[in-house]
């Protein structure tokens, strides 16, 4: 995929990911003040940390597309991965922040507190929350996909996140309805802790991205089914790759004839070179190591 049709499409992602939690952080934390729902209102801050960390996200990215330079000569794409770190992080903290005040909430309750309970528009615009974020989810993963950018991803699951943190809501509030308003609390601090696992799965996969955890067997058995059937190479003994965001830089080392001449192990390291790059999406460069095979047989004189 061409750079500025990826960008295109992460910043579409990114855009309206935004927009709606513009008008979603605005409605809920609105309607959870005045439709008496610590439920609705913990999820309105959600929704308020999601739009702090989503202009973050727009700014790491276009610094991302800076160009290689003499510091950086694979480029500033890890930027993106250091975003998706930025949105795991903000998750983690704003479940943490919901997951207390639910339980102080909920502990006033039930040792007697008064409760307004919640109003009947508070439950409609969780259930207005859990549509929108369905639509999203469906729209930011597929776009995640087609880019691979992690930022992307990192994204689509916390609008998956924010698909069960309206519906823990609003079964809280349908519940607080019924004459029970300390579920309505206590739903938040559920719901705070399904946040609290997506934050950490976002940090988990962003830090192994960074820290090179690559190449996957998945990966390392592609790059051998390729090179399974290239002239003359007798086999693929590593392969070594280093992820700069959502490319891939690969190291390979090959065995080939040691009869073979140098011009000769030129040219099929070249032959593999060219067959990964046009077989693999998003691999950048690729740098191929040969030497003579081991324990082959000394030629006949």
């Amino acid at each position: 995929m061409q750079s500025d049709r990826r960008h295109s499409l992460s910043s579409a992602a990114v855009n309206a990911g935004l927009a709606a939690n513009v008008i979603l952080a605005a409605l809920k934390t609105f309607i959870g003040v005045f439709g008496h729902s610590a439920a609705l209102l913990a999820d309105g801050i959600n929704s308020t940390s999601d739009v702090a960390y989503y202009i973050v996200v727009k700014v790491f990215m276009n610094f991302a597309r800076k160009p290689a330079d003499r510091e950086h000569p694979y480029g500033h794409s890890q930027l993106e991965t250091i975003s998706a770190l930025v949105v795991g992080s903000f998750v983690i903290t704003t479940a943490v922040a919901i997951f207390w005040d639910s339980i102080n909430t909920a502990f006033d309750l039930l040792s007697g507190g008064a409760s307004a309970g919640a109003t009947s528009a508070t439950l409609w615009v969780a259930l207005l929350t859990i549509a929108a974020k369905i639509a999203l989810t469906v729209f930011t993963k597929k776009i995640g996909r087609q880019t691979g950018n992690p930022a992307v991803l990192a994204l689509a699951s916390d609008h998956r996140n924010d698909i069960f943190s309206a519906s823990g809501a609003a079964v809280g509030i349908f519940l607080s309805r019924t004459g029970h308003p300390w579920v309505d609390p206590l739903a938040g601090a559920l719901v705070a802790l399904l946040v609290l696992k997506t934050g950490i799965e976002i940090l988990r996969n962003s830090a192994l991205e960074l820290m090179d955890a690559v190449p996957t067997q998945e990966l390392s058995d592609q790059i051998r089914g390729l090179l399974a059937n290239v002239p003359d190479i007798m086999e693929v003994e590593e392969v070594h790759a280093h992820r700069f965001g959502p490319y891939l830089v690969v190291n390979i080392t090959i065995a080939i004839d040691g009869a073979l001449t140098v011009t000769d192990g030129d040219r099929i390291a070249t032959e593999a070179e060219t067959r990964l790059c046009r077989e693999i999406e998003l691999l950048r460069q690729v740098y191929v190591h040969y030497h003579p095979k081991r324990n082959q047989p000394a030629p006949v004189a």
